[in-house]
């Protein structure tokens, strides 16, 4: 019986440091490919994430085999056959600034899209929350504050509980205060 070789804790911080891997994060499919194989140890195969996001796998497919290429998530030797799972690079990307401006613009909309959607299909129902906070704060230390969230919420998971997307933004005041 062949024996799958042991991997290496999934890294917590990958930097994005090259245009093809942010144009990566462009499409909601794959930012919510990159987030259910962010959140768990587990490996999971194409077909796996398709019936886990409700997708068609063939359409699933061409969205995978691009977080591959800008080495996103990572294929995992197994024994499971013709099955290749996957596994993200790293829990939390981090951009680097200097593209950040290059090519914000497409993940910007890509989380607005992401939003939209989830506001449409669950805020009639009351199962979109917003949470707006104005504070006078670096953004380092509120970037400082979420971080401490991840953890927290983390300790607080209940694989019985629904599933949550919780997305945090921070920028200036519209109004420069």
């Amino acid at each position: 019986m062949a024996t799958t070789p042991e991997l290496l804790p999934i890294p917590q911080v990958l930097s994005i440091d090259r245009p093809e891997q942010l144009k990566a994060l462009g499409h909601p499919l794959r930012l919510r490919v990159l987030e259910m194989l962010g959140e768990r140890e587990e490996a999971l195969s194409n077909r796996e994430l398709a019936q886990r996001l409700g997708v068609d796998p063939g359409h699933l497919h061409f969205h995978v085999r691009m977080l591959l290429r800008a080495e996103l998530i990572q294929q995992v030797p197994t024994a499971r056959g013709r099955e290749k799972p996957y596994r993200a690079a790293a829990r939390t990307l981090k951009v680097a600034p200097e593209l950040v401006s290059a090519g914000a613009s497409n993940l910007h909309l890509a989380v607005i899209e992401d939003l939209g959607r989830a506001q449409f299909e669950h805020g009639a129902e009351g199962r979109f929350r917003f949470v707006r906070v104005s504070v006078h704060v670096s953004p380092e230390k509120a970037f400082e504050v979420l971080s401490e969230l991840v953890p927290r919420l983390e300790e607080l998971e209940d694989e019985n509980e629904e599933q949550l997307v919780i997305t945090a933004i921070l920028h200036p005041h519209p109004d420069g205060g």
